[in-house]
């Protein structure tokens, strides 16, 4: 236990230590780089595949290719879609934005990332991870080392447990239960993030996701790729990624999207049994 509990903190403070300021990237030959990525997503309204960074937001139109949104090279550390055309997001302006806070609190999109605005929190919070589940939407807040409930869109907030969180996981049909990846291992809270419990039944991910109820799929701290369909009783593996898994999202039960370390990003349309490259990033 101590070994998977030591792994799963040198995963956390890897992923707590990848938030830094955007920068202008020179684009080399190739698609350009997006830097540490941090989210993923399909919109809804044309299947198209984007990948949230360091260094803007990138929409892949076909496997190596790709263009950055609006041209904008912004520091996103939390994004999600919500449905077609519309995705949110936190995390950082550019270098060249001197107008702007340091944190851009939760931002909105309803043109697919070409412009944003802001819902909550401008200058305040800096949302790491952004989980819709129905009506309600969790987030951890990296600002207060804290999980935090909307329940409507994300204008104002409810304060939960203080928790130092890498993913979070919620379902629509049981919205008050959330799950949350730590360096202690997978923890569940049943009444909305104010209280967590050791889930101890869970392998040591670093990223989980609840793509259907009772459903839950993710990475551990070896790039293994664990599915549970029984609620988390009992566990498989599917398959590996090689490279440590920064952003993990379950377009649904059999679709999954990987990123690594050097912003390539991965896709199963098997459940996570096997994975091929849909983007690579010059600098990889």
């Amino acid at each position: 236990m101590r070994g998977t509990r030591v792994a799963a903190a040198a995963a956390l403070t890897l992923a707590l230590s990848s938030c830094t300021a955007a920068s202008g990237k020179p684009e080399g030959s190739g698609p350009p780089d997006v830097g540490h990525v941090h989210g993923l997503g399909v919109d809804p309204a044309d299947g198209a595949l984007y990948v949230a960074g360091h260094y803007g937001l990138l929409k892949v139109t076909a496997s190596g290719s790709a263009e950055r949104v609006a041209g904008r090279v912004q520091d996103y550390m939390g994004f999600t879609v919500l449905g077609p055309r519309t995705f949110l997001a936190s995390g950082h302006p550019g270098e060249h934005e001197t107008d702007s806070p340091a944190h851009l609190g939760l931002i909105r999109s309803t043109d697919a990332g070409v412009t944003w605005t802001t819902v909550s929190e401008r200058g305040v919070a800096d949302f790491h991870a952004l989980r819709p589940a129905g009506t309600t939407l969790y987030a951890y807040d990296s600002q207060q080392g804290r999980v935090r409930a909307s329940v409507d869109g994300g204008a104002t907030w409810r304060q939960g447990a203080q928790e130092e969180v890498v993913d979070l996981a919620a379902h629509a049909d049981v919205p008050e239960r959330l799950y949350a990846t730590t360096a202690e291992g997978v923890r569940v809270s049943e009444n909305g993030g104010m209280e967590f419990e050791p889930f101890d039944a869970a392998p040591p991910l670093t990223q989980i996701e609840s793509p259907t109820p009772g459903v839950l799929i993710g990475t551990d701290t070896t790039g293994q790729v664990r599915a549970s369909t029984d609620a988390g009783k009992t566990w498989k593996t599917r398959g590996v990624i090689v490279g440590g898994v920064t952003a993990f999202t379950a377009v649904d039960d059999r679709r999954l999207l990987a990123a690594t370390e050097d912003g390539t990003v991965h896709e199963s349309k098997d459940g996570g049994s096997t994975f091929s490259v849909v983007f690579r990033p010059a600098r990889a």
